[in-house]
C-alpha cells in the first residue's frame, strides 16, 4: 500500500513539474518594452517595418490601440491582424492544455500519457513520453508562431549608414511601395540624436518609475502600456533598473507623413545594464556588471516641426554579435 501510495505522489509530482515547464511563458526580458512588440505606427501598425543592416526582420505587432480594418490579411499587409506566440493565441493555448489535461488521468492510474501503451516502461517512461510530449507542444507553438512571421523584411537590406550612430542625415523613407501613409520625411542628424536620447530617457524613466517622464516621452498609448508592466512589477514584488544605456548601431527603417503627423521607425541595437531585485535586494534576473545587448525597432511621431515621441516598439531577430559603437 505504502508503495502505491509513495509511487502515485512521484507521479503526481512529474506531472505538476513539466505542467508547469510547459505552461510558463519563458522568462521575459525586464527592460521598458519588456521584450514585446506594441504600440502604433499609424496606417503602418500592421506591416512590417522595411528591413535595414542593423535589424532584418520585425515580430508582428503583438498590442495597439489602431484598428484593424482587415484582420483576415496576413502580417505585412494593411491593416492585418497580430500574430505569434507572443500574442497569446487562444488556439495554441488551449491546444497545450488539452493535451496535458488529457494526459493526467492516464498517468495517475499508471497507464502512461497515452492511456495504455503496454505499460511503456514504468516511471522512467512516463517521463520519457511526458518530455516528448512538451518537445512536441513547444516545436507546433514555434510552427504556429512561424507561419505568422512568414512575412517578415524581403530580400535585401535599406541601411542608412554614415552618421555616428545613425543613418545620413537628410535620408528619406524606407523602399518604395510600402503601404500607407504620405510621402518620405527628411530625418536629419539632429532627429537621429533625438532618438537616442529619448531610448536613453525612457530607459531611465522605466528605472525611476517616474511616470511623468515617461508621458512626455512617449505616447499616451505606450504610457499605458509601461504602466501596465510596472504595476505588474509592483504585484510580484520586484523592480528593475536598466543603466549606462549605449546605442551601438542604427539605421533608419522607414518615415512617412499620415496628415498632420510625421513617423520615423528606426532599427537599434543598443547594450545596457538590465537588472531586475526584490524587495529585499536580492537579483532574481540579469546582473548589473554583465552587459545586455538587444536589438528593437523604435517607432516616432510628432507633428510637423515639434518634437518626437516614442508611439511603438517591436523586438528584432538575435543579433550576430555586439557591434562597435560608431562614431
Amino acid at each position: 500500500m505504502r508503495q502505491r501510495v509513495r509511487l502515485f505522489a512521484a507521479r503526481f509530482a512529474a506531472v505538476v513539474l513539466i505542467a508547469a515547464v510547459a505552461l510558463t511563458p519563458a522568462l521575459a526580458l525586464a527592460r521598458a518594452g519588456g521584450g514585446g512588440s506594441f504600440g502604433s505606427r499609424g496606417m503602418r501598425t500592421y506591416s512590417a517595418p522595411a528591413p535595414t543592416r542593423t535589424a532584418p526582420y520585425a515580430a508582428p505587432m503583438q498590442r495597439s490601440m489602431t484598428p484593424r480594418s482587415n484582420p483576415g490579411a496576413g502580417y505585412g499587409a494593411p491593416g492585418s491582424a497580430p500574430g505569434g506566440f507572443g500574442a497569446r493565441s487562444g488556439f495554441a493555448s488551449g491546444f497545450l492544455g488539452g493535451l496535458i489535461g488529457a494526459g493526467i488521468g492516464g498517468l495517475l492510474l499508471g497507464r502512461g500519457l497515452f492511456g495504455g501503451i503496454g505499460g511503456a516502461g514504468g516511471f522512467l517512461g512516463l517521463l520519457l513520453q511526458i518530455a516528448i510530449i512538451v518537445l512536441v507542444v513547444r516545436w507546433l507553438l514555434r510552427m504556429f508562431a512561424n507561419r505568422r512571421e512568414a512575412a517578415f523584411a524581403g530580400p535585401g537590406g535599406y541601411a542608412r549608414q554614415g552618421a555616428p550612430d545613425m543613418a545620413v542625415p537628410g535620408s528619406g523613407g524606407g523602399p518604395g511601395g510600402v503601404p500607407g501613409g504620405g510621402p518620405p520625411v527628411t530625418i536629419t542628424r539632429a532627429d537621429f540624436q533625438q532618438f537616442e536620447q529619448i531610448l536613453q530617457r525612457v530607459q531611465g524613466a522605466w528605472t525611476a518609475q517616474d511616470m511623468r517622464s515617461l508621458q512626455a516621452l512617449c505616447t499616451p498609448e505606450m504610457v499605458s502600456y509601461f504602466g501596465d508592466e510596472l504595476s505588474e512589477q509592483a504585484s510580484r514584488g520586484v523592480h528593475n533598473s536598466v543603466s549606462d544605456v549605449r546605442l551601438e548601431q542604427g539605421d533608419l527603417s522607414e518615415s512617412w507623413s499620415e496628415g498632420s503627423r510625421e513617423y520615423a521607425t528606426v532599427a537599434m541595437r543598443f547594450s545596457m545594464l538590465d537588472v531586475t531585485r526584490d524587495n529585499g535586494g536580492r537579483v532574481v534576473e540579469g546582473s548589473d556588471t554583465v552587459r545586455t545587448l538587444a536589438t528593437e525597432f523604435w517607432t516616432f511621431v510628432r507633428a510637423p516641426g515639434g518634437r518626437w515621441l516614442l508611439s511603438a516598439i517591436q523586438q528584432s531577430g538575435p543579433p550576430t554579435g555586439l557591434s562597435p559603437r560608431l562614431g
